[in-house]
């Protein structure tokens, strides 16, 4: 693998019972070309995309990751390409009798003590960023909201350069909706634990139509925001602060956008003053996630981020990993690192729950492979999820949240959550990271206003040609220049430095966001 000369074949085998490798050339490999197993390619294969190491008969396992992602639907010989198109998929584990705790392996401490400059929240939380959030109720007020964002954030903003941003938590979600309906609690305790985000500061400010089914008191009743810590004393601010659009005083859009401005400077005020202080790199909460994955997801950038996980478990922070159809497939490798029977009856709980739900909808986990991961060299969402495990490293699972639910406790935990980007990051802000990372091979611009955004690419190739949309390359790990250590070292202490604000994201230097998309698995009236 240290011959880096674009003339030399280079494969790599995963696990040495694998009777697949993978084809890590840029531009893939031309038929004829001799391996250095010894054998020759009997056709052309791209660059992410499987070999078969051995003439497989029809119906022979084919194992990557010493997994069963599929069986050959024909006959295989050896040097030919194994795709979506000659592969079965394998049926998912069941849901009964799985390992229990048996790989559980708790987290030696850190070696050495890390820290960050983040800022202190009066429910003891800590932000990396000092962001005014305005939470709205209802799709209707979106534009409204988005209007008096912008006059804030050009009129307002720069008296307060110890503020980092303004963001509206637009969504679709408060009206058209079953809102009693049992599922209708995620979107819900989505939007009310996103509106307490770390990063925010305590500071809640919601922007409401009047009329819509979810109303501000039902979003955030009393009780359910941390009284803000005035030097020393308390919250004085009488109720929810809301503005409300149907309200009689407002005459006019103007009127409805001075209110909103008006109401906005008394946070930004406050926010103001806040100053980060050096606090233990514990205080991180950080999801980890992928899209527009490739075959080399799992080989360079997500065992990667996996090594950062176990090294951010080892100084006592929290680290989420989600994704349900891309951690179906290796429920059995979950279960057995569950640090007790009831972490892994919450697992197997979530997976049942999801596989119900697409069951419903007529579906199943297979319908997660996109065109894109196919192109890449994923040949179904068993192989998809074999890579997508390993970002979660390989200490103890400590937790599980349901979607929408609140991180209450330190460790790595499962935050269960659909695969699609947006939903699964939304999700995790829900659950209070306040640092995202995100790996991609395929690529994708995929950001968050609300937290920091570190794009991790799989391929040298994409880091190259998307210089400035990609924060680590990853990509050195496949031709030899980096072990997965120095680069999850990297991303480490990059992490860092992002949440003490010394250094910015390339999705924070554009300005790169998506929009929230709310889980909401309840009827739409």
């Amino acid at each position: 693998m240290s011959d880096s000369a674009p003339s030399t074949p280079r494969v790599i085998q995963v696990h040495p019972e694998d009777n697949v490798a993978i084809v890590v050339n840029d531009g893939g490999l031309p038929k004829g070309s001799l391996l250095p197993q010894g054998f020759s390619l009997i056709e052309a294969i791209p660059q992410g995309h499987k070999v078969a190491l051995q003439d497989l008969a029809e119906g022979e396992p084919v194992r990557r990751y010493n997994v069963v992602i599929g069986y050959a639907s024909q006959p295989l010989v050896r040097g030919s390409w194994v795709n979506e198109r000659v592969l079965r998929m394998p049926t998912p584990p069941a849901l009964d009798q799985l390992p229990i705790g048996t790989l559980a392996r708790q987290a030696p401490p850190a070696r050495e003590v890390h820290t960050f400059e983040g800022y202190r929240n009066a429910d003891g939380s800590v932000g990396t960023r000092n962001i005014l959030a305005i939470t709205t109720t209802v799709q209707c007020v979106a534009g409204v909201v988005a209007h008096a964002v912008q006059r804030i954030k050009t009129e307002l903003l720069p008296r307060y350069p110890n503020v980092d941003d303004v963001v509206g938590l637009e969504h679709t979600y408060g009206c058209g909706v079953a809102i009693d309906a049992p599922d209708a609690v995620i979107p819900i305790r989505t939007l009310r634990n996103i509106s307490l985000n770390p990063n925010f500061g305590g500071e809640v400010m919601v922007v409401s139509l009047g009329c819509e089914k979810l109303q501000p008191e039902r979003l955030l009743p009393p009780g359910s925001i941390p009284i803000r810590d005035e030097h020393a004393g308390v919250d004085t601010l009488p109720g929810l602060d809301t503005v409300c659009l149907q309200d009689a005083a407002h005459v006019g859009f103007m009127s409805m956008i001075d209110s909103i401005l008006r109401q906005a400077e008394s946070h930004l005020q406050r926010l103001d003053r806040r100053r980060r202080e050096t606090v233990p790199a514990s205080e991180l909460v950080v999801g980890v996630q992928c899209g527009g994955s490739d075959a080399f997801s799992g080989l360079t950038a997500n065992p990667a981020v996996g090594h950062a996980t176990d090294l951010l478990i080892e100084a006592g922070a929290t680290v989420l990993f989600s994704e349900v159809t891309e951690v179906r497939d290796g429920i059995d490798q979950l279960t057995a690192r569950a640090a007790s029977p009831e972490v892994a009856q919450a697992m197997v709980r979530e997976m049942d729950w999801y596989d119900r739900y697409l069951e419903k909808g007529r579906v199943d986990r297979s319908a997660n492979t996109t065109p894109g991961n196919k192109k890449g060299g994923l040949s179904n969402i068993v192989e998809k999820a074999m890579g997508s495990i390993v970002k979660s490293g390989s200490y103890a699972i400590d937790g599980v949240l349901s979607p929408g639910e609140k991180v209450q406790r330190k460790g790595l935990i499962y935050a269960a959550t659909p695969a699609s980007d947006f939903i699964c990051g939304t999700l995790q802000l829900a659950a209070g990271v306040n640092l995202h990372v995100f790996t991609t091979g395929r690529g994708t611009p995929y950001g968050l206003a609300e937290v920091p955004v570190v794009k991790v690419a799989t391929r040298s190739d994409l880091a190259r040609r998307w210089h400035d949309l990609m924060d680590i390359d990853a990509g050195t790990i496949a031709t030899g220049d980096a072990s997965i250590e120095e680069v999850g070292r990297q991303l480490f202490e990059f992490m860092l430095d992002v949440a003490s604000g010394r250094k910015k994201t390339w999705a924070e230097q554009w300005k790169l966001h998506n929009a929230l998309v709310l889980f909401n698995p309840a009827p739409v009236t």
